[in-house]
């Protein structure tokens, strides 16, 4: 198994770790601008950054790359 298997092949496991790393996410973002929306209305005028951009682009991103690499991993294999 190559390094790149271990981080992009995906398993029923890795799927449920990314549902729930989104879904974390999505809570941790609400829950940060909740308890600092005073800190982030005044300094940046607006949302708590960090958790939305993983929550929107970096764990969908992860997500189609690895389903990308599993199917032509499939089809290369017979």
């Amino acid at each position: 198994m190559s390094n790149l298997d271990k981080w992009f092949l995906l398993s029923w496991k890795k799927v449920a770790i990314i549902i729930i790393a989104w879904i974390a996410s999505v809570v941790l973002h609400n829950l940060v601008y909740a308890i600092f929306s005073d800190f982030f209305n005044t300094t940046i005028g607006g949302d708590e950054p960090f958790f939305f951009l993983i929550a929107i682009f970096v764990i969908p991103t992860y997500l189609v790359v690895s389903i990308i690499y599993t199917i032509i991993n499939k089809l290369k294999t017979p």
